[in-house]
C-alpha cells in the first residue's frame, strides 16, 4: 500500500513537471514572432488572406511527409540556432529567433520546409546558411486558409483540404497547390495546437 502511494506520489510529480513544461513551451511559442497578414475574406475557421514578401530559410527532402518535415526541420534549426552554418558547414555566430509556422509543401517530388525568418533580417544581413539549407525571399501572394487543431497527420490534412477547396469552390474560386502550416511543437497537447492547410489563390 505504502508503495502505491509512493508510487502515485512520483507519477504526481512527474505529470505535473511535464505539464508545467509543456505550458511554458507553449506560452513560448505562442509568443513567437509570426508572419503578418491582412485578411481579405474570414467564415469562422476558413479565411483568404495576403501575405507580404517574405525572407525564408528552407531545406528540402524526399520520402514520406512526417520523416522529412523532422529532417527538414532538423537542418534549419541547426541553421538558426548556430549549430551547423556556411564555411564548411561551420557553427557559430548570431542565433536567430525562432518563428511560427513552420511552413511544408511537396513541390517537384520532394518536401520544402521553411522558416520565415524574423522581420529584422534581410537577405544582406542573414548569416550564410550551410549548402543544404537555402535563404529566399518568398514573393507576396494570396492564400485560402483552413486553421483547424489535432493530430496534423496525413488523413487530417487530406480532409482539410478538401474541405477548403469545397469552400473556394462554392464562391467560385480555383486554389492552386497546397502547404502545410504547423504552430507548435509534437509535444504540444492536441486540442492546444494550431495547424493549418494553405491553399495558393
Amino acid at each position: 500500500m505504502a508503495n502505491r502511494k509512493t508510487w502515485a506520489w512520483v507519477g504526481g510529480i512527474v505529470g505535473g513537471t511535464v505539464i508545467a513544461a509543456a505550458a511554458t513551451y507553449y506560452a513560448f511559442e505562442r509568443a513567437s514572432e509570426q508572419p503578418p497578414y491582412t485578411s481579405v475574406e474570414k467564415d469562422g475557421a476558413l479565411e483568404i488572406r495576403d501575405y507580404p514578401e517574405l525572407v525564408v530559410a528552407e531545406t528540402r527532402a524526399i520520402g514520406a511527409r512526417e520523416p522529412a518535415l523532422t529532417a527538414g526541420f532538423s537542418r534549419l534549426a541547426d541553421y538558426i540556432f548556430a549549430k551547423r552554418r556556411g564555411d564548411n558547414g561551420g557553427s557559430g555566430g548570431e542565433k536567430i529567433s525562432m518563428t511560427a509556422p513552420v511552413l511544408s509543401t511537396l513541390q517537384d517530388g520532394s518536401w520544402r520546409t521553411q522558416f520565415v525568418m524574423p522581420s529584422k533580417f534581410t537577405l544582406e544581413t542573414l548569416p550564410a546558411p550551410a549548402d543544404n539549407v537555402a535563404l529566399a525571399k518568398r514573393p507576396a501572394r494570396r492564400v485560402a486558409a483552413l486553421r483547424f487543431s489535432g493530430s496534423p497527420d496525413d488523413a487530417a490534412l487530406a480532409e482539410r483540404e478538401a474541405e477548403l477547396r469545397r469552400w473556394l469552390a462554392a464562391r467560385g474560386m480555383n486554389g492552386g497547390a497546397v502547404e502545410y502550416a504547423f504552430y507548435n511543437s509534437p509535444f504540444i497537447p492536441g486540442p492546444l495546437r494550431r495547424n493549418e492547410v494553405l491553399i495558393a489563390l
